[in-house]
């Protein structure tokens, strides 16, 4: 399929809410296509010089327009793609475009393994002293905290790919053990340097016990 493309070193999962700040005359031309003829547009992510992986992103709003053009806008992320071709310009428009084939993408899950990433998540939140709001396990997916649990931009892009959710909570579930290990044993090591500074009382050697 062939769709618009508007390449960023950034990445949105399916469902996320995606601002975004138009002011390049392409991409204002993108967003009136848009309005005008309810087209979706992909959202490629830059990344090592490469763009083989994004999301489509469909315009829900347009929030602020101001004098000089430049827009504010709300679209929502849908379905990953892969990149098979791209081009500098799409036909006669000023923005690009490419042929893009979308992921088959499924968020079947035992419950028992979303309770226990969600265990995991409220654990960090709590080692870090970030207030963590409960969430319905009947809706949560593997996307729904997945900017805000520490994964680097490379793991983030991994966890992109991953087309099954089986395999995406099991992921976060091993980045999310493995951070709290670290930060446990910070947490142990700072207050074991915060007890060195301090006075104590010792209890002296009875030396009459002692053999040399």
């Amino acid at each position: 399929m062939r769709i618009p493309l508007f390449p960023l070193q950034s990445i949105f999962f399916p469902g996320e809410t995606v601002p975004l700040h138009i002011f390049e005359p392409r991409y204002k031309q993108l967003i009136q296509d848009c309005r005008d003829e309810a087209i979706t547009f992909g959202i490629p992510v830059y990344i090592n010089g490469k763009m083989e992986y994004g999301t489509e992103v469909q315009l829900v709003e347009v929030v602020t327009t101001y004098n000089g053009g430049e827009m504010d806008v709300v679209g929502v992320a849908r379905q990953v793609f892969k990149v098979l071709t791209f081009d500098n310009q799409m036909d006669d428009k000023l923005y690009a475009g490419g042929e893009v084939e979308f992921y088959e993408y499924d968020y079947e899950a035992e419950k028992d393994d979303k309770l226990k990433v969600i265990e995991h998540i409220q654990e960090l939140y709590d080692i870090m002293e970030v207030p963590f709001t409960q969430i319905d396990v009947n809706i949560f997916n593997s996307f729904t905290l997945a900017h805000k649990i520490g994964l680097s931009f490379e793991q983030e892009y991994q966890l992109l790919q991953m087309s099954k959710e089986t395999e995406r909570l099991g992921f976060l579930k091993a980045h999310l053990m493995a951070t709290i290990t670290v930060l446990t044993e910070v947490e142990r090591t700072r207050r074991t340097i915060e007890l060195n500074g301090h006075f104590k009382n010792f209890d002296p050697l009875d030396f009459k016990d002692i053999e040399v």
